[in-house]
């Protein structure tokens, strides 16, 4: 198959890794194209560049903010795709005006949104909640597909080369976030939290850069380690001795499964992926709930103090790479018979 992504965001998180893995994997057996805004060469042109396989094709395309879809339709017109594949809000838009045989699809990486979906061919949930989301009236075809995430080892002496970079000591417990600091992830919340619980010695850190990056740096004491945007995860994670998400909410949380991986010990509000993904995680708090979360995280540190394990084996088998692919690969053979069912009628 000819398959594009369309990805039109500046950003680079969660859901811009799940593109770029799913397009990585479809190259080793289709021919794939990854369409971007011109604009994302602008912010972590680095993020892009060192993860996407070279098999990919990347094409920019400078989009303007009316009628997107004409210039991808466009270009769709010259490439014939089978499956356009869009995530995220814009790319769906500019799915609207798109004419010809090919199946025009999208990963729900947040929430089903008529005036973005409806006038699609098929739908991917990456959990339950989500696929309760869409209406019955919904003509396209649907399937539930969790997320994945393969393991990647950290780099010989990761763990004590960042915590030298962060002024953390090697026998401190070093609590960490990892991820976009929005809103939406509860950063403010979980330094208030930190504060209220009075840890012995434990340290915080908050791992990314986003919107509420100032604001939580402003307001937090100068201890809470705030590095940044990283390229290597899996090295901070080796870093950590407990994982924590103070999200406000989380329809999946690729970075539960990074996690899990690392075996590191597990603290999330209770939003949808972690509910979903959080059976052998230490507590689900409350969203939004500061008190709740200082005292699943004092629980931790008893535990700890008695000779809990720093690590942990987390089930993480079901979320092989291979086989989500094969998934959505029968998932756009679906799609494409029932757009062709529909054009012949």
């Amino acid at each position: 198959m000819r398959i594009a992504h369309l990805l039109f965001t500046k950003r680079f998180a969660g859901s811009e890794r799940y593109a770029i893995e799913l397009a990585n994997a479809q190259a080793e057996q289709h021919d794939v194209c990854f369409l971007l805004s011109s604009a994302a060469a602008e912010d972590r042109p680095d993020a892009w560049a060192a993860r996407l396989d070279p098999r990919v094709q990347q094409v920019r395309l400078h989009l303007p903010t009316l009628f997107p879809a004409t210039r991808v339709s466009h270009w769709a017109a010259q490439w014939q795709p089978d499956v356009c594949h869009a995530h995220l809000s814009f790319a769906c838009k500019a799915l609207a005006g798109l004419d010809g045989a090919a199946a025009r699809v999208a990963t729900l990486h947040i929430s089903y949104k008529a005036h973005q979906h409806g006038h699609l061919d098929g739908l991917i949930a990456i959990t339950p909640g989500q696929l309760a989301q869409i209406p019955p009236s919904y003509a396209g075809t649907v399937r539930q597909i969790s997320n994945w995430s393969e393991p990647k080892p950290a780099a010989p002496g990761a763990r004590e080369r960042l915590r030298a970079d962060w002024g953390v000591g090697p026998n401190d417990w070093l609590i960490g976030t990892l991820g976009r600091g929005e809103r939406s992830k509860g950063w403010d919340l979980l330094v208030e939290a930190f504060q209220q619980a009075r840890l012995p010695g434990a340290r915080l850190v908050l791992v990314g850069e986003g919107p509420e990056w100032r604001a939580v740096r402003a307001s937090a004491p100068a201890d809470v380690v705030m590095p940044g945007f990283t390229n290597e995860p899996e090295n901070c994670l080796a870093a950590f001795d407990l994982f924590v998400s103070a999200a406000r909410s989380e329809p999946f949380g690729l970075v539960f499964l990074e996690a899990m991986h690392a075996g590191l010990p597990i603290v999330a509000t209770a939003t949808e992926g972690a509910t979903y993904l959080g059976g052998s995680f230490e507590a689900l708090p409350p969203c939004d709930d500061v008190a709740a979360l200082a005292a699943a995280l004092s629980q931790v540190g008893e535990a700890r103090s008695r000779g809990g394990a720093l690590r942990r084996h987390h089930p993480v088998e079901r979320f092989g790479r291979a086989a989500r692919a094969a998934e959505i690969e029968a998932f756009y053979l679906a799609c494409l018979a029932g757009r062709q069912r529909r054009q012949a009628a």
